[in-house]
């Protein structure tokens, strides 16, 4: 599989399915060899692949997350296998613990300590048997990772890392801790605006649901952003390292600085103007398509 150097991540669920995957087909159109997807309050994921599979031919699907307490693991090793089989290598599994409020409010789990869940997880996939045609090569996983304990988790029992909403300070020192050999493929929003108060302004209304959660929360101060830096919607700071806004100079700056900390792909997030998810500003998919085999 090949992920290619730059990938895009969006949100489809506000698009009826056709309008999706006709998307996928602009966006492999433009040489984007991956797409990712997340898994939140709307289709599942692995469903949506398939479909995202069946109506595009060379465009690899990745779920930037398949939340794991959605399925059991035998189910998901069955979805991993099949799905390759079945596109002739094109799936990659991101997998993630989600968060407390998606699992417990949202599912009506119990939401167990990430790292050993995860463990366990991983473990169960290795070990479930799968009793159809195998894909011609072993397909890929990644987990989702932020903290150096699940980031060495990833290098123990998957093929890399997806981190979500970070910078390449954290890039670089995940890739430290995956090693070299390991797929090290961040997130990163982006935002063509280049009025400081309309790009922040979105960029806060995009980035709210984040600060809610803990999970980021924990990360960034290890990054050493501090509690003040998480009120009132965000600090400057904390926004700028976040979501990148500007013209396509400040944005391809920004990615190359992932590249350059050690991520092997970085999938874009474009975010609208507006800060809105619903919304897909594709503007910038055209600007960043020659920088995406570089």
């Amino acid at each position: 599989m090949n992920l290619g150097k730059l990938g895009v991540w969006a949100s489809l669920d506000a698009l009826s399915a056709n309008d999706a995957a006709a998307f996928a087909r602009r966006i492999e159109a433009r040489g984007f060899e991956t797409l990712w997807m997340p898994e939140s309050r709307g289709r599942n994921v692995l469903v949506n692949a398939s479909w995202m599979l069946a109506n595009t031919t060379r465009l690899n699907i990745a779920t930037g997350i398949a939340n794991m307490y959605g399925r059991d693991a035998v189910s998901a090793n069955a979805a991993l296998h099949g799905l390759n089989e079945q596109s002739g290598g094109r799936f990659l599994l991101g997998l993630g613990v989600s968060h407390k409020p998606m699992v417990t409010g949202l599912r009506g789990h119990e939401y167990e300590k990430p790292v050993p869940a995860m463990r366990a997880y991983l473990k169960g996939m290795q070990e479930a048997a799968y009793a159809a045609p195998a894909p011609k090569e072993k397909p890929k996983v990644v987990i989702a990772a932020l903290g150096p304990l699940m980031l060495k988790l990833a290098a123990e029992m998957a093929d890399g890392a997806h981190p979500y909403c970070v910078t390449p300070e954290h890039t670089a020192e995940a890739r430290k801790i995956l090693g070299p050999g390991k797929i090290l493929a961040p997130e990163q929003m982006v935002m063509l605006e280049t009025d400081p108060v309309r790009a922040r302004a979105g960029a806060r209304v995009a980035l709210a649901p984040y600060i809610a959660m803990e999970n980021y929360c924990a990360n960034w101060r290890r990054l050493g952003f501090n509690q003040s830096d998480m009120a009132d919607g965000g600090s400057d700071r904390l926004i700028d390292a976040n979501i990148v806004w500007g013209d396509e100079a400040a944005i391809r700056q920004r990615i190359q600085a992932h590249w350059d900390a050690g991520a092997d792909h970085v999938c874009i997030q474009s975010i609208h103007p507006t800060g809105e998810r619903t919304q897909l500003d594709e503007r910038i998919f055209d600007v960043l398509a020659p920088m995406r085999g570089k």
